[in-house]
């Protein structure tokens, strides 16, 4: 038999949780264990009038089942005092869910200006209010469990609700950054698309289509993104009915439109539809950085196969051959680089120690009995030694330095970096490897603090569109 998930010691916080979906996760949370915050505004489902009665049948409802729980009646907008009736009463905050939300459907010539900015105000800013009312708080703990509340109408659009939908897709948006900015801090962010019965569906749906959409059947997804034992982060899902689908991007391949030496035409967007369209094949970016790895591999073959000049082919030859035997082994000329302390705070600060956090004081406050420098700072010393043009007096290579990209990066620390001193860098090419639309130099940098070795690196340095010259591709010695 599975063992039941949990959530004693956790302060739940549900925003519109006077009825429908909220009221579901209200109870769902509290028969579990968590201490819940019950918030809703008591307005009608277009967002007119409030009043106590919602929030307050909820909590009792809560309480006579031998639950934790106090009510809320303040608007999303007022973010920080919805947290602070959390902390008022329980001490602490683990899990928001955004749930609050009003309709104002209208056509899309109809809308006004009020219309959409009550929209945009409960859902979309409600949301970013007391999400960032929680934030800093889930981060002290290094916990936090944060819900969005898309819908089906943002993702694929609806008739009649194009404010609505605006700010719906704009939640996932929110949660997709909340995702990244979170990770390191324990704090999870996702999205939910329910389709239940509610207010905002009680006039639109037959009774038995509603009795089959009812809360309870969205409730366990939530529930399980909130647990501290669930890592999924920058989810998008689907939920309804006891069904639960997952959702991700999915890009085709497209098609590269120019040539280097000519210019991009309209022309040529129509003659390659076809295949910009065609999903065979599709790629499932789900980062930033493989987003902008397509461009690039998309750069790098308009440089490569648009006539570049002969001085590429003719290297790159000379490279595969006889140049390599020059650069493998050459060392680049020594570089000593100084720093004070003032320059190690800067860089802990600027990775994001903060002096809220008290494990960080010792990486951002010179006073500090123990203060020292981040171990990482050594990468950033020894980078120096490569960064002065020595790459583009390797023997053999010809390095263009406004095409050398920084990859991966290996760090060996031997002894705690000196909170301020002189370093000598020693920076040699351990190997160099064809990758196709570049290459890749493999640079090993020592760093001495006089004649003790301090900490050793390994920088993999690609080199856009100076691949292809039938070099091997992996080598025994990256890290």
């Amino acid at each position: 038999m599975a063992v039941p998930l949990r959530f004693d010691g956790r302060v739940v916080l549900v925003t519109g949780a006077g009825g429908g979906l909220g009221r579901a996760y209200a109870l769902a949370f509290a028969e579990r264990g968590a201490s819940v915050v019950v918030n809703d505004l008591g307005g009608d489902f277009m967002g007119v009038g409030k009043g106590s009665l919602a929030a307050d049948k909820v909590v009792e409802e809560i309480r006579r089942k031998g639950g934790k729980a106090v009510a809320n009646y303040d608007s999303v907008e007022a973010g920080e005092k919805v947290v602070k009736t959390a902390l008022d009463a329980f001490g602490r905050i683990d899990v928001v869910i955004n749930n609050a939300g009003i309709l104002r459907d209208r056509s899309f010539g109809r809308i006004s200006d009020e219309d959409w900015d009550i929209i945009q105000r409960v859902h979309l800013r409600g949301s970013f209010l007391v999400t960032r009312a929680a934030w800093d708080h889930m981060k002290k703990q290094k916990f936090g469990r944060i819900i969005m509340t898309s819908s089906a109408s943002g993702i694929y659009g609806n008739f009649g609700q194009a404010n609505y939908c605006a700010a719906k897709l704009g939640l996932l948006g929110l949660s997709n950054c909340l995702a990244v900015e979170g990770e390191k801090s324990n704090i999870h962010c996702n999205t939910i698309a329910p389709t239940a019965g509610s207010r905002l569906t009680q006039n639109i749906l037959p009774d038995d289509l509603l009795e089959a959409l009812k809360p309870d059947y969205v409730a366990p997804l939530v529930l399980w993104l909130c647990h501290e034992s669930c890592e999924e982060n920058g989810g998008l899902f689907e939920v309804g009915a006891g069904w639960i689908g997952k959702l991700r991007w999915e890009r085709t391949l497209g098609a590269i439109v120019r040539q280097r030496t000519q210019p991009m035409t309209p022309e040529a967007v129509k003659a390659n539809w076809t295949k910009i369209c065609d999903f065979d094949n599709a790629t499932k970016p789900q980062r930033i950085q493989e987003s902008i790895g397509g461009i690039i591999e998309a750069l790098n073959k308009i440089d490569s196969d648009g006539g570049v000049s002969a001085n590429h082919t003719s290297s790159a030859t000379s490279t595969a051959t006889s140049g390599f035997a020059g650069a493998i082994g050459h060392k680049l000329p020594p570089f000593s680089s100084s720093y004070t302390e003032l320059d190690t705070i800067m860089y802990a600060l600027g990775v994001g120690a903060s002096i809220k956090e008290p494990k960080d004081l010792k990486f951002i406050y010179e006073g500090s009995s123990d203060f020292s420098c981040l171990p990482t700072f050594g990468v950033i010393l020894a980078q120096k030694s490569i960064m002065g043009g020595g790459l583009a007096e390797i023997p053999g290579l010809s390095v263009n330095l406004a095409k050398v990209l920084h990859g991966e990066q290996y760090l060996e620390l031997y002894k705690p970096l000196p909170r301020a001193g002189k370093l000598k860098c020693e920076a040699v090419v351990a190997d160099v490897l064809d990758k196709g639309s570049g290459l890749i130099i493999l640079m090993d940098v020592y760093s001495y603090s006089g004649e003790e070795l301090i900490c050793y690196n390994q920088f993999s340095i690609f080199v856009v569109g100076s691949g292809g010259f039938g070099g091997k591709r992996t080598s025994d010695k990256a890290k």
